[in-house]
């Protein structure tokens, strides 16, 4: 078994894509980050961790960590791979936050990575993958679906903000940038109702589809179907475009967002964990 590391993304993109596609809505979110590095490198300052690790030859678990991010794996058929990981991670000598990836797999990884370094680890969030190929016909609330405006920057950042707080807690790093590039790739969206009531983005591509993120309405907004309305044009949009597939992550906790995003023609695909890991 052995761990290549990679400095060109889309190298590293070659070599995983095939093993990626195997599964390919697990892989939406992987999919998503390494297309982004690719088409826009300058999201981050700092050379992102991009790591595979093969065994006779073929890929059996792929990494990718952009700082100040947790570790995202894909799906392991190895298990001792997360070792190989783990051990190549650590002697980076700089500090992790954290892993997201399979349920299982996210496990495994924190206890290994636990054994090595002495940190504890805690659940941070329980998520959903869930993926769409028809969108069901819903009640569509009043108003349209738009494509943001330059001009509305400050808006999307201050509904960002609020949606990473309603969404993990806290706010993380590179928010202008994730909102400039979302803006400029023409991937950030407003639903309109003679004002603008809510907001959905498209993050970055898998080979056959686009990952839904950043659903967000304002709280004085909210009960009226702006989001789901939202949602769902948004996935038919990138259908007609030609994805085959649409893809999304919810929280577990969660149980409106779970049941919404079902009635617009979401269904289950995996469970996902995101361990955050803690120094003593």
């Amino acid at each position: 078994m052995k761990l290549h590391r990679f400095e060109d993304a889309s190298q590293f993109y070659q070599q995983v894509k095939d093993y990626l596609l195997n599964y390919e809505a697990h892989h939406c979110l992987l999919f998503g980050i390494i297309d982004t590095l690719i088409n826009y490198p300058q999201i981050s300052d700092k050379n992102p961790y991009l790591a595979s690790v093969e065994d006779g030859g073929k890929v059996v678990a792929v990494a990718v960590k952009t700082a100040p991010y947790a570790a995202v794996l894909s799906k392991v058929e190895d298990f001792a791979a997360l070792e190989a990981i783990a051990s190549n991670l650590h002697a980076q000598k700089e500090p992790l936050p954290g892993v997201n990836a399979l349920t299982d797999e996210a496990l495994a990884f924190a206890q290994t990575w636990q054994k090595l370094t002495g940190e504890s680890y805690e659940i941070e969030m329980q998520m959903r993958i869930h993926q769409l190929q028809t969108v069901e016909p819903i009640a569509k609330s009043s108003g349209y679906l738009r494509l943001a405006l330059e001009s509305e920057r400050n808006l999307l950042l201050e509904w960002y903000k609020a949606f990473e707080l309603d969404a993990l807690g806290e706010n993380q790093e590179e928010i202008d940038r994730i909102v400039d590039y979302h803006i400029k790739h023409n991937r950030a969206y407003i639903w309109e109702d003679k004002i603008s009531v809510s907001m959905v983005f498209y993050g970055g591509s898998t080979p056959n589809g686009k990952r839904i993120t950043a659903v967000y309405t304002p709280p004085e907004y909210r009960q009226k179907g702006y989001a789901t309305s939202c949602v769902a044009a948004l996935s038919q949009n990138l259908l007609d475009s030609g994805c085959k597939y649409c893809f999304l992550y919810t929280d577990l906790a969660n149980p409106t967002s779970n049941h919404i995003y079902h009635t617009i023609g979401y269904r289950p695909v995996s469970d996902w964990s995101n361990y955050s890991f803690i120094k003593h």
